[in-house]
């Protein structure tokens, strides 16, 4: 679809800093989420993931994708549940493997391209309620992965989904990777690798004999920590193979269904490669928004309802 080139997102004077649009709501947006009910599901090779509900009994069934090292708690996840429930739409916020609050069984984690769990959450949700419709949302890795599944499902996909909506997408795994890598970018890149390396930590209690954080110092950035875990983990020959085979942005041109991405041009965490106009361009499906700000996964607007211009950006385009 033609690029949306005008795109009416106005940050706030004093937050339209990419780095700054990036943290405030981490900082500074909070949510109570004692509303979630929870339900664990149990996947095919004995492991689980944990599943948020928020209904207010619609047949029509909003499931979110948060992003790397996220989870359902986080504000931009809740914001967006809070918003389709006030506009008629039941919500489930699911959590990757290891993302929940607990570690996993299995020796494998989560990553950019496990369309597999995707597929058994919507499975599941088509089977345990009686929706007529089903949107897919996704955020930064959510929305890679999100991508990922629609184009490897193209016209096989679950013909109750009828639409999609991603923000803040790393469609390009390489190029994302090397610009997180960038020292103005160090200060997410700890944080990430922080996280990363307790549930390592978590994982050798479990699996003693199976995974180790052996000079786990020496790992930089995304490449190390891909080629030593994330690739051997789940089946890649490298970083370099997993990057390149669930890069969403080559399958764009096989989705099928009405979507729209949005990624921010200051977004911290994407490089120019994550803007995929060409693709778009010749898609009859996806349309593709630029907005000049927004940072990742920012977007923030102070409304009286707390929401976010996100939200109400995927609400429109859900009602459209």
């Amino acid at each position: 679809m033609p690029l949306i080139h005008r795109s009416n997102y106005c940050p706030p004077l004093f937050l339209q800093n990419g780095h700054i649009q990036s943290i405030y709501p981490t900082l500074f947006r909070k949510f109570d989420t004692g509303f979630y009910q929870r339900e664990r599901i149990f996947t095919p090779d004995d492991d689980f993931l944990d599943i948020d509900w928020s209904k207010i009994g619609s047949n029509k069934l909003a499931i979110i994708s948060h992003g790397l090292e996220g989870s359902s708690h986080r504000n931009y996840v809740v914001g967006m549940v809070k918003i389709l429930n006030r506009n008629g739409w039941d919500a489930l916020a699911w959590n990757y493997r290891s993302c929940s609050g607990e570690i996993n069984r299995q020796l494998r984690f989560y990553n950019s391209g496990t369309i597999d769990d995707l597929e058994f959450v919507i499975q599941h949700a088509v089977k345990a309620g009686s929706y007529k419709e089903i949107v897919l949302i996704g955020f930064s890795m959510g929305g890679n992965l999100t991508l990922l599944y629609l184009g490897n499902k193209g016209c096989q996909v679950e013909s109750k989904i009828v639409k999609s909506v991603v923000f803040s997408v790393p469609c390009d795994l390489k190029a994302s990777t090397q610009e997180l890598a960038r020292f103005k970018n160090k200060i997410y890149m700890k944080r990430f690798l922080k996280t990363l390396h307790q549930k390592i930590k978590d994982k050798m209690k479990i699996m003693p004999n199976q995974i180790n954080d052996d000079d786990y110092n020496l790992i930089k950035n995304f490449k190390d920590y891909d080629d030593r875990y994330t690739a051997p983990l789940h089946g890649f020959n490298n970083a370099e193979d997993y990057w390149k085979k669930c890069s969403s942005k080559q399958f764009i041109p096989e989705i099928k269904i009405p979507t729209l991405m949005v990624n921010a041009s200051n977004d911290p965490f994407i490089a120019d490669g994550c803007y995929p106009v060409n693709e778009t361009s010749n898609s009859k499906y996806v349309y593709l928004e630029i907005p000049r700000s927004g940072g990742h996964v920012g977007f923030i607007q102070f409304n009286k309802d707390k929401s976010y211009w996100s939200e109400k950006r995927a609400i429109k385009f859900l009602k459209d």
